[in-house]
C-alpha cells in the first residue's frame, strides 16, 4: 500500500506544472470571454443551440450556471440549455492537457461533444416549440448571475488570473490524487485486466454507470471519468457518454432557480438519456481505435 501511495503521489506531482499552465490559460480566456459570451447567448435567438454549444466548449468558469439562469427566466430555450450542458467539459480539458494527450484527440473529443450538443439542442427546440405555444408566456424574474457564480466556487472576477489558477490547480490536484489513489489501489488489489474487463465489456452497463457518475454535480465526477479512460479502464465512448451529462453545478442551480421540480427532473432525465444513447451509438463506431490515446 505504501508503494501505491508513493507512486500515486509522484504521478500527481509530475503533472502539477502542466495542470497549472492549463488553468492559467483557461483563466485568461475566462477573463476575456465571459461578458461577451453572456451577451452572445442572450441574443442567440433561433440559433441558440449553435451559439450555446460553441460557447459551452470554451473553458469558462460557471458558464453552465449562467446558461441555467438565462433559461430560468426564458431568455434562452431548452434546446440551448441542453446544448450548453452537453458541450461543457468541466475538468476534462485541463486534465487531458496536463497528461499530454495528443491535441488532435482532444479536439476530436470536444468536437464530438459539440456536435451532439448542437444536434440535440435543435431537435429539442423543434419539439418544444409546439409545447411552448400551448403554455403561453411565463413570468420573467431578475436573476443575479454573479451570485450563482459565487455558488460555483467561481470568484474569478474578483481574483486575479494567477491567484485563481493556483486555487483551481490545488483543488483539482487533490481530487486527482484521491481518485488516482483509489484506482491504483483497486488495480493493485483486483488486477488491471480484471477491472477493465468488468467495466469495458459491459456495453450497456458501462455507459449507464458512467452517465450516473457524470450527473454528480461536482468536478470530481469529470475527474473520475477522465482518469478511468486515461488508465485504460473504460473505453473512450463510455467516457464521452459520462462527460456529455456532466454539467457541473449547473444542475444544482437548475433545481434552485427554475420553477417546477417535475420539469427539472424531466430535464435531468433527458440529459441522462442523451448521454447514454450517445455512448451506445458511438460504441458502434470504430472511434475507440481511431482516437486511442
Amino acid at each position: 500500500m505504501l508503494d501505491v501511495i508513493l507512486d500515486t503521489l509522484m504521478d500527481t506531482l509530475k503533472i502539477l506544472p502542466f495542470l497549472f499552465l492549463a488553468y492559467l490559460l483557461m483563466e485568461y480566456i475566462e477573463h476575456k470571454m465571459t461578458k461577451k459570451s453572456h451577451e452572445m447567448i442572450q441574443k442567440a435567438g433561433k440559433i441558440g443551440p449553435l451559439i450555446g454549444g460553441l460557447l459551452g466548449v470554451i473553458p469558462q468558469c460557471g458558464f453552465s450556471v449562467a446558461a441555467t439562469n438565462f433559461y430560468a427566466v426564458r431568455i434562452i430555450s431548452l434546446g440551448t440549455l441542453i446544448a450548453v450542458y452537453l458541450s461543457t467539459s468541466d475538468e476534462m480539458l485541463p486534465i487531458l492537457l496536463s497528461e499530454a494527450v495528443p491535441i488532435a484527440t482532444i479536439f476530436a473529443i470536444l468536437g464530438i461533444k459539440l456536435g451532439i450538443g448542437i444536434v440535440a439542442g435543435f431537435g429539442i427546440d423543434g419539439i418544444a416549440h409546439l409545447l411552448r405555444k400551448k403554455e403561453g408566456k411565463q413570468e420573467r424574474e431578475e436573476m443575479h448571475i454573479e451570485e450563482m457564480c459565487d455558488h460555483d466556487h467561481c470568484d474569478c472576477k474578483e481574483e486575479g488570473i494567477f491567484k485563481s489558477a493556483v486555487k483551481h490547480t490545488i483543488g483539482i490536484l487533490f481530487f486527482l490524487f484521491l481518485v488516482s489513489l483509489i484506482l491504483n489501489a483497486l488495480i493493485a488489489w483486483i488486477g488491471q485486466e480484471t477491472l477493465a474487463g468488468v467495466i469495458s465489456n459491459q456495453s450497456i452497463l458501462g455507459p449507464m454507470l458512467a452517465c450516473f457518475i457524470g450527473l454528480i454535480p461536482n468536478c470530481a465526477s469529470s475527474v473520475v471519468l477522465t482518469q478511468l479512460w486515461l488508465g485504460d479502464i473504460i473505453p473512450l465512448t463510455t467516457m464521452i457518454g459520462g462527460l456529455l451529462v456532466n454539467a457541473g453545478v449547473g444542475l444544482l442551480v437548475l433545481f434552485r432557480v427554475n420553477k417546477g421540480w417535475k420539469k427539472n427532473m424531466g430535464i435531468l432525465v433527458l440529459l441522462y438519456f442523451l448521454g447514454f444513447v450517445s455512448a451506445l451509438l458511438l460504441g458502434l463506431t470504430p472511434i475507440n481505435q481511431m482516437l486511442f490515446h
